[in-house]
């Protein structure tokens, strides 16, 4: 073994899949779209390693941004041309980033709200709030008022 080269651990698809939180059906599918090339043994048997559980991890981290698969094949096809795409991987997760704000808006939004009514409710039962109060006069007084809009 060369001085610079590492062995890496293998892990069958099912080790490996704990390892991902992913089940093996999953990656068979993400085999099958391409996002994922498990290595083969000289008897066919498919075979993980600890840089396809990184690799596994970021496509994963883009997934949970709200990347649809369709995105994350585009990603990964101009990936595999190499450096000559740079500006399109970008533009592709700039564009991810974009729609992922307006939805981190959106949780952040419904997270006030949620939390707002719950002080409301217990502001009523502990008596800080009047029975008279509305919950929209309640986030008038928060300067929440916008998020009913919303």
């Amino acid at each position: 073994m060369p001085v610079n080269e590492v062995a890496e651990n293998k892990y069958r698809i099912s080790d490996f899949a704990e390892m991902v939180g992913l089940n093996s059906p999953t990656l068979r599918y993400y085999e099958k779209e391409g996002l994922i090339k498990p290595h083969r043994t000289d008897s066919g048997i498919r075979y993980y390693t600890d840089q396809d559980v990184r690799w596994v991890n970021f496509l994963l981290h883009l997934k949970s941004c709200g990347m649809s698969i369709e995105q994350l094949k585009r990603y990964v096809r101009l990936r595999a041309q190499g450096d000559s795409t740079i500006n399109q991987r970008i533009e592709l997760l700039e564009e991810v980033r974009r729609n992922f704000e307006v939805e981190y808006q959106r949780l952040q939004d419904g997270w006030t709200i949620l939390n707002d009514k719950l002080d409301w409710y217990k502001g009523k039962e502990g008596g800080h709030i009047e029975d008279s109060e509305s919950f929209s006069e309640y986030l008038q007084n928060l300067n929440h008022a916008y998020l009913e809009d919303r």
